[in-house]
């Protein structure tokens, strides 16, 4: 029996799950069934030891490079959302300055101070 197809099979789904396109309407549910996977195929690869099949080899190598494209993925999503994190912050900050302008204002023109005692 080959002990890595369930493990190609997972990689396989990531992959494709990281294809579609993701939207910041569907990038939660995308995020959290991608790591569903993850857990799973870990659990997975823990149970596998060597001798490996010919059969086995193969389908290795081919999960390996599938993970590095998945790897790819997973960066520019999560660059996605940092980026996305930064915007909102700064939209933050730029409705609070344009709600109280002069919240942060220290300045002390025309008032006269005393440091004699």
């Amino acid at each position: 029996m080959n002990r890595i197809r369930p493990i190609h099979q997972i990689t396989e789904s990531m992959q494709q799950l990281l294809l579609r396109d993701i939207t910041s309407h569907n990038r939660e549910e995308v995020i959290g069934v991608l790591q569903k996977k993850i857990e799973k195929r870990g659990k997975l690869l823990e149970t596998i030891a060597p001798p490996y099949t010919e059969e086995e080899e193969k389908l290795g190598t081919t999960v390996v490079q599938m993970n590095q494209h998945i790897e790819q993925q997973m960066e520019q999503l999560f660059t996605a959302l940092k980026n996305e994190m930064k915007q909102v912050q700064q939209q933050k900050k730029s409705t609070t300055s344009y709600v109280n302008p002069y919240k942060n204002v220290q300045n002390t023109d025309g008032m006269f101070l005393d440091k004699k005692k």
